[in-house]
């Protein structure tokens, strides 16, 4: 996620909290809609036999219709395209039917969104870019996604403004019946008999209107009661009429305990007690049934009712149950992350490190499901509050870093205009201690930017190239005659095969190591020579190491010394070579270390693990042995390059 050396974009907007999950749309109150108390067996069972006389007790309509359960949909592994796409089928639908996925759609887009931008503004500081002249790309996916979401809400405005037309209009039409009702209750005793029939019918037509607006529903329906009984005592139905309404209350009522009964097996606990709650409305709206029977139908609808309450009353605890366990392990990430940025990075690594640490704690966060919703501000609050400090601090530090990097820049270009100057020269004696010091300044400044680092280092490493080359051409022509080094290496092979070692190991060991210096010290031989006289002083110092049962290090060290010095005139290019790859091959035998050093700390105590442990301490121990013989070779070299710039300038006197 991060790249090294430079700084995260920080949070410039609030990261979106992964608890924005609608879990309580279908979470409605356990207390909505209760058993009815209107239909209390009880009371109903104590109606006395209906006379003509007998008024119903309409209950107030319900405010809202139970609506169609909307499709849970879960966005949370889409890409922004998918996401794009998505939204673009979704307002193919009925605008009253999507606002759900609509609103988790834009929660999980403004995240990935936010993620892009952060990626942008980090590669542009990667590049070299100047955090404050940043300006972000045009994003053609967010510019599609803001206008779908536009067009939604263009959908969404239209539709409620054409409810609120229904429901004035619904308004109207009750209004409208109510003046029909007036007009049958003003009437005279005979009409008003005869006109039952317009009575039932404009019943039928008031339960077939629509919702109205809220704040004329209570006056509309206080309106309605009054006028019914109104109408009932004027009416003075006699019994039979009465025994007849009672039996198709009866039926209706049957078909509605037959619908809850299936609503039992409905597999979606939210859809089953939408549905009751459907059935609970329409029951309030049906009058009484014949008291014998009053009581048993009662209950049927009851002990229905009373199952999907049940399962409802389960599903809600689960839930609950598993936002309290959601709660209990984010509480340990927050733990984790509290003890993460207790740290003080004081590297580049060090901090890149710590935000991959944080970085997978906010993936494992987001993978938990919601928490109770008391406490999902507060917890996210808490945990987004540490890493938001993690990249504030971090973003201070890595400024001050390229602050530095920019200054050490500006003194490396001004020692590769001096040893661009000094590699001109041919006082080389002065010019070989100038040129040398202009190195150890180099060492001494710190690091710079990683785009400039390797371009600059090549222009001061060619400059002393240049010189180092001039000089070594100039000196060539004063060493001795290959024949008469081919005579002196001779020499020496034939003392070598002649010498006696005695039982002092050190003593053995300094007798080779100065047969290998004097070795060295001899200049070139003819190069049909070369090879011959090489393998064999080689093979003949091999015979003695074997004979003289010395070390396989101290073989390998003693050999290397022997390498740099057959190196010859090239001896400085080969340090510096060589250097460079043994502190690569440290470096990386000291992160398997800290890998495997990590990977120990993991392991819990077990027959199994003691044999990874096992393992690993194995490993650990060769890549410690191997760092200690490249560190060895390390000093050999440098003891090589001194002896080089001394020889150098000997030469140069």
């Amino acid at each position: 996620m991060e790249q090294t050396n430079e700084v995260q974009a920080p949070l410039n907007e609030a990261l979106p909290n992964p608890e924005t999950e609608n879990v309580a749309t279908e979470a409605t109150e356990s207390t909505t809609n209760p058993t009815p108390a209107a239909e209390n067996p009880a009371a109903e069972a104590q109606t006395p036999a209906p006379q003509a006389e007998t008024q119903p007790e309409p209950e107030p309509e319900t405010q809202e219709q139970p609506q169609e359960q909307e499709p849970e949909t879960d966005y949370s592994n889409c890409s922004r395209e998918e996401l794009v796409a998505a939204m673009r089928d979704l307002l193919d639908l009925e605008v009253h039917k999507i606002k759900n996925r609509v609103a988790n759609i834009r929660t999980r887009f403004n995240d990935l969104n936010r993620e892009e931008q952060n990626r942008a503004f980090e590669q542009f500081l990667a590049d070299g870019g100047n955090k404050d002249e940043y300006q972000p790309q045009t994003d053609p996916l967010a510019d599609e996604m803001h206008r779908l979401h536009d067009k939604y809400r263009a959908m969404r405005q239209r539709y409620m403004d054409e409810l609120e037309a229904t429901k004035q209009k619904n308004l109207q039409a009750k209004q409208a019946l109510l003046e029909e009702l007036r007009q049958l209750v003003d009437s005279d005793e005979e009409q008003v008999r005869s006109a039952l029939d317009q009575f039932n019918n404009i019943q039928e037509r008031w339960k077939a209107i629509g919702e109205v607006p809220r704040e004329q529903m209570n006056n509309l329906w206080q309106s309605y009661h009054f006028q019914i009984e109104q109408f009932f005592n004027k009416l003075k139905i006699n019994r039979e009429l009465r025994a007849l309404d009672q039996k198709r209350n009866l039926e209706q009522k049957i078909q509605l305990c037959e619908q809850a009964e299936e609503l039992i097996l409905e597999p979606s606990v939210t859809k089953a007690f939408k549905g009751l709650q459907d059935l609970r409305a329409r029951w309030k709206e049906i009058g009484p049934v014949p008291t014998e029977q009053n009581e048993e139908i009662w209950q049927r609808f009851c002990n229905a009712a009373n199952q999907i309450d049940e399962r409802r009353r389960e599903y809600y605890d689960q839930r609950k149950e598993e936002f309290d366990n959601n709660l209990l392990a984010k509480q340990a990430l927050i733990d984790k992350a509290a003890e993460l940025t207790e740290k003080h990075p004081a590297s580049t690594k060090e901090w890149n490190d710590l935000t991959a640490e944080l970085d997978e704690l906010l993936k494992v966060w987001k993978t938990i499901g919601p928490v109770p919703r008391e406490v999902n501000e507060e917890i996210w609050s808490r945990f987004k509050g540490m890493i938001d400090k993690h990249y504030a601090d971090k973003k201070e530090y890595f400024g001050t870093i390229r602050d530095e990097q920019e200054v050490n820049y500006q003194k490396k270009i001004d020692l590769c205009l001096k040893a661009e100057a000094i590699a001109k020269r041919e006082d080389w004696k002065k010019a070989t201690d100038e040129l040398l010091q202009l190195q150890q300044e180099w060492k001494a400044i710190g690091t710079t930017s990683r785009k400039v680092s390797e371009k600059v280092w090549q222009r001061f490493r060619k400059a002393c190239d240049e010189f180092f080359a001039k000089k070594g051409e100039f000196f060539a022509e004063r060493r001795s005659s290959e024949s008469d080094n081919l005579a002196q290496k001779e020499a020496i092979l034939a003392e070598l095969k002649a010498h006696q070692f005695g039982d002092n190991r050190d003593e053995n060991l300094a007798a080779i190591k100065e047969f290998q210096r004097r070795w060295a010290e001899v200049g070139f031989v003819p190069m049909a020579d070369k090879e011959r006289l090489h393998k064999e002083f080689r093979g003949e110092i091999d015979r003695i190491f074997e004979q003289l049962k010395i070390s396989a290090r101290e073989a390998e060290e003693t050999a290397y010394r022997e390498r740099i010095r057959n190196a010859g005139g090239d001896v400085k290019r080969f340090v510096n070579n060589e250097k460079q790859e043994l502190q690569d091959k440290i470096e990386r035998l000291r992160n398997d270390l800290n890998l495997w050093e990590n990977n120990l700390g993991f392991l819990a105590a077990s027959k199994q693990a003691d044999l990874l442990k096992q393992e690993f301490e194995k490993k650990m121990q060769g890549a410690r042995q191997q760092i200690a013989l490249l560190q060895a070779k390390l000093r050999i070299l440098n003891e090589a390059e001194k002896a080089e710039k001394e020889a150098s300038q000997n030469d140069a006197q």
